[in-house]
């Protein structure tokens, strides 16, 4: 899909949104596009919460091919965390939808409960790369990805991968890889 496409798309879909969907991650007496946890509820932060609402519970997850990744809970010991990562294998390529992440990021809260705080965009590098000869980043409604070298976690070749903390709060920031607000103490396998 051209920037373009991809950015007529998004408006049209921006004004079928009802205005209930964005004012129901607003913390009490915010005003404006702010959530409960500070993140801006626009641009893809939105799309990402519109299609991964019902994700919320991890078994529609797996029921819609996400498969839970073998390295259990990622976790730094300086940066923090990302979580469980589920995994859909069949969208990883060379493309990207912002409708379609490839991957979804949960944190372990106890008693084996999984809480929804991320998604993760991935795409094979070499496939990008082939399909954009003019040398541009791998991105999503203009959000740049991270470069990835092979090995990796996901035991695939070089990737381009993109983290979108839009259900948890991330003082890195919304589009950092590691969030130090997330733990995985309270991972079990």
């Amino acid at each position: 899909m051209t920037f373009r496409k991809e950015t007529v798309l998004f408006s049209a879909l921006a004004m079928l949104l009802p205005v209930s969907s964005v004012s129901a991650f607003q913390a009490p007496g915010s005003a404006g596009t702010q959530s409960s946890q500070n993140q801006p509820v626009s641009g893809l932060v939105q799309v990402v919460r519109q299609v991964t609402a019902k994700y919320q519970d991890v078994s529609l997850a797996i029921r819609d091919g996400y498969l839970a990744d073998t390295n259990g809970c990622v976790s730094s010991p300086d940066e923090g965390a990302m979580g469980v990562h589920y995994i859909n294998g069949s969208l990883i390529g060379g493309a990207v939808d912002a409708f379609h992440p490839q991957g979804l990021v949960y944190e372990p809260v106890g008693n084996g409960k999984l809480r929804l705080v991320a998604v993760e965009y991935i795409t094979i590098a070499q496939l990008w790369d082939g399909t954009h000869a003019d040398g541009a980043s791998a991105k999503v409604m203009g959000q740049v990805f991270d470069y990835t070298e092979a090995p990796n976690r996901f035991r695939l070749p070089a990737v381009y991968t993109l983290h979108v903390w839009a259900w948890k709060y991330n003082p890195a920031g919304t589009f950092s890889m590691w969030n130090p607000n997330v733990s995985c103490t309270s991972y079990t396998e």
